[in-house]
């Protein structure tokens, strides 16, 4: 058996693997600020696994597209599994599907720098930041009760 190491090969994968734990920081940063159990260690953990089952089904001499098909299904049932973790229901809520989907997402951030698709990579970090952090202020918005509809004053006709 002999060993051979493909050198230039080895430093674009490691670049690549950087890259997508790099692209996963803000959010895992982000969810951590939140005080919430999933964040700075879990997301770029993520994204960098994610690249790296690509990176290893990537087509080539021993590598069908069929393969790497089938390692990219599995990458996503898999996450969506480690996702499933983050949801819990408690009374009539439910709580961590914002984390599962972000989980989700980051899977999908190391799956397309792992395939060179760097401006897609970084378009998903940056819009699961833009919803982590711009839209939670709509959703708390939306989630406020209605105020209490004004009370009469009696001996006052309806309008």
């Amino acid at each position: 058996m002999q060993f051979a190491f493909d050198w230039p090969q080895g430093l674009e994968d490691v670049v690549k693997l950087f890259i997508a734990y790099v692209l996963a920081l803000p959010v895992g940063w982000y969810r951590e600020r939140e005080a919430h159990s999933v964040g700075v260690r879990t997301f770029p953990v993520v994204a960098m696994a994610s690249c790296g089952y690509v990176l290893l089904g990537a087509p080539s001499d021993h590598m069908s597209i069929d393969a790497q098909s089938r390692i990219i299904q599995g990458l996503v049932a898999g996450i969506g599994f480690i996702g499933g973790g983050a949801i819990l229901k408690s009374e009539s809520r439910v709580h961590g599907v914002a984390t599962a989907a972000s989980i989700w997402n980051t899977g999908v951030v190391g799956a397309s720098v792992a395939q060179n698709r760097y401006l897609m990579a970084v378009m998903l970090a940056a819009l699961n930041l833009f919803a982590l952090r711009v839209l939670l202020q709509v959703k708390t918005r939306l989630d406020e009760p209605p105020p209490p509809p004004p009370e009469k004053q009696p001996g006052t006709a309806p309008k």
